[in-house]
């Protein structure tokens, strides 16, 4: 191992002007994308081309932008911390997002691209009414908002710990260069930003395993070392929700988070309805899992790197470092600031994470507040100020909501712990209820507005009591936490540190796993029987909030006069068993449309038209707005049912 880092010899690494340099111009290049865009479109006025890019966007730019956003500075920094400390169990998400993948690309997607709508809640309205419509989109902007916060954090806490540059100064510039750049442009600007920042993610982690490796001697030392130690294993079986990590939990359970995220996620609607047809928009979702599968590679990697590195040292212990969360930036110092340039590559890095996730947080929020809010209540009082200025208000809401998250990531600075659990939990637990309705909607047409709203708040209720409690009692894992080791610590020890500090953080590490497992054990003998409910992993939370919401709903609706399926507008229903099992004979997938008349020549609605065909699957659709606010939409469709 090299013997040059610096939690061995005390010696920091600066960052060089080279490196601030190298992460302004990332700020520079994304502020000079929004002013270009700003400048290019400064004559256009429809509310489509800030909110949706005009519906004129390429799948690659599209793709690399979900890749982006969904992959935040969270994951970046998190999932190194992850396996550092828990192990590699956390790669099966891939799995999860591939599920996802497909999901969205030929279960959701059709659904809103063919409703033509900017915000995904106006689905809600159509089908449930306007109270269902708003209470959905309420949680999502508080939802979206804590997140953000989240995600501001995350490069600020990076940044700091690499510059002893002031955490509110981090927080305070990136909030200000990301509201700016998503104002000036829209959609446009975020998507291009957002393929320059995955760009710049790829070069940035690539440089620091590469780095990285040279510093523990190749990467299959670093593989070694992590195995020894129990940090490679990628076969629990285990089928007991309570464990935290294993193939069924992350595989199965992660697939529910990351089908919200990419199936009826505002920001990735807003996406998939910014290309000019359907399939464009399924293409673009399906190029964007290689670059899912290539940042969450990468990063788990240089978990493997960084537990290599620091094994016989946990620098949490030894007081090099505040939280488990730094433990990446510190590792960048140690690795990569001896060469100039490369930590400041890394820092860009981290920052374009956390950006392309703020933007398109912006721009989602944006377009719901409008289109869920101020459309409605302005539609009979001022509806030609609405389509004049609507631009000019989508702008001013990016503005306020920026303004809004940097306070509540000033507030998240409070915490400590692992960032990625944490807020992956907290996500999670709004994501069930908000996905539950969706999947109610259009899965169940015996669903009816009653159902609807008892399901949504009641599994509201219900993962806030499971999330919020797992959080405030800590009930102490079944599984034997992972050992860290301060042995190391003694090499070339820091003068900053004493003998007896580091004896007393040694011999509480050491004393670990036989007195505390023992104490543990008759804790667990003696605990509240809701421990075990508390236990329950937050891989699941989406999962399990999202069945929650459906059960009670479709129970409520049968008690309360459930909606007849013959009813209801099959563009609102998804045939799952035809997308699902296409090869099944006819006389049994018709049963399992549940009554639904897909293909009818009049929807309920009266403005939607559908001619089906027994052989392919073709769809051309024309719109065009009038009178400032009505659709109409001619659709030819024929279909193999």
């Amino acid at each position: 191992m090299n013997e040059d880092i610096s939690i061995y010899t005390g010696k920091k690494n600066e960052f060089r002007t080279l490196d601030y340099v190298l992460f302004s111009l990332m700020f520079v290049a994304s502020a000079v994308i929004g002013f270009y865009h700003a400048y290019r479109d400064r004559k256009k006025r429809d509310i489509d081309d800030f909110h949706l890019g005009g519906r004129k966007m390429h799948p690659i730019p599209v793709s690399l932008s979900l890749a982006a956003t969904f992959l935040s500075a969270l994951t970046l920094l998190g999932t190194p911390s992850e396996i550092y400390t828990n192990g590699t169990m956390f790669y099966w998400t891939v799995v999860g997002m591939l599920i996802a993948t497909a999901g969205a690309a030929h279960v959701f997607v059709p659904i809103f691209y063919r409703l033509n709508y900017t915000s995904c809640f106006q689905y809600f309205e159509t089908r449930f009414g306007v109270t269902v419509r708003l209470i959905a989109s309420v949680l999502f902007l508080l939802q979206t908002l804590v997140y953000m916060g989240f995600v501001l954090y995350a490069p600020s806490l990076a940044f700091e710990a690499v510059t002893g540059v002031s955490l509110w100064g981090c927080l305070i510039g990136t909030a200000a260069v990301c509201t700016l750049y998503t104002t000036l442009g829209g959609m446009k600007t975020v998507l291009w930003t957002d393929a320059l920042q995955f760009t710049i993610m790829v070069v940035g982690l690539l440089a620091v395993l590469i780095e990285g490796s040279k510093s523990v001697g190749g990467f299959s030392e670093a593989w070694r070392i992590a195995s020894e130690n129990g940090r490679i294993e990628f076969l629990d079986f285990s089928p007991d929700p309570r464990t935290r990590h294993s193939v069924w939990t992350v595989a199965i359970g992660s697939s529910f988070f990351w089908l919200y995220l990419y199936g009826v996620n505002q920001a990735q609607v807003q996406r998939a309805c910014s290309l000019p047809t359907l399939r464009r928009a399924q293409v673009a979702l399906w190029l964007n899992y290689p670059g899912l599968l290539l940042i969450v590679t990468l990063v788990s990697m240089i978990g493997v790197v960084v537990y290599g590195i620091y094994h016989p040292c946990n620098p949490v212990k030894a007081k090099l470092i505040d939280r488990n969360d730094q433990l990446l930036p510190l590792f960048v110092l140690d690795s990569l600031g001896k060469v100039p340039g490369l930590a400041g590559v890394f820092i860009a890095c981290v920052f374009s994470a956390g950006l392309s996730t703020i933007s398109s947080g912006l721009t989602a929020m944006s377009a719901v507040i409008l289109e869920d809010y101020i459309k409605p209540i302005a539609k009979r009082t001022c509806a030609d100020a609405i389509t004049k200025h609507g631009i000019a208000i989508s702008k001013l809401i990016v503005v306020i909501t920026g303004a809004i998250q940097f306070g509540v990531a000033v507030l998240i600075s409070k915490f400590t712990g692992l960032i990625l659990q944490f807020s992956y939990s907290m996500y999670a637990i709004t994501a069930g209820p908000i996905f539950g309705l969706f999947i109610s909607g259009m899965l169940f047409p015996w669903t009816n507005q009653i159902g609807a709203i008892a399901g949504f708040l009641l599994s509201v209720a219900f993962m806030c009591w499971l999330g919020l409690g797992s959080l405030i009692e800590k009930p102490p894992s079944l599984k034997p936490t992972l050992p860290t080791y301060t042995y190391g610590c003694f090499k070339n020890l820091n003068a900053s540190f004493t003998t007896n500090t580091t004896l007393s953080v040694m011999t509480s590490s050491m004393t670990m796993a036989s007195p505390m497992m023992s104490s543990t054990s008759a804790a667990v003998a003696e605990e509240p029987m809701l421990f075990d409910f508390y236990r329950i992993s937050y891989q699941w939370y989406t999962g399990l909030g999202m069945i929650v919401c459906v059960f009670i709903a479709v129970c409520v609706s049968f008690l309360t006069c459930h909606t007849d399926p013959k009813t209801i507008d099959s563009r609102l229903m998804c045939p799952i068993f035809d997308v699902l099992f296409p090869w099944l004979p006819e006389k049994i997938r018709k049963p399992l449309r549940f009554g639904v008349i897909y293909g009818r020549t009049d929807e309920p609605n009266g403005d939607f038209k559908v001619r089906l065909d027994d052989v392919t699957c073709q769809v051309n659709t024309e719109a065009k707005r009038h009178d400032n606010s009505s659709l109409v939409v001619e659709e030819n469709l024929s279909t193999k049912l």
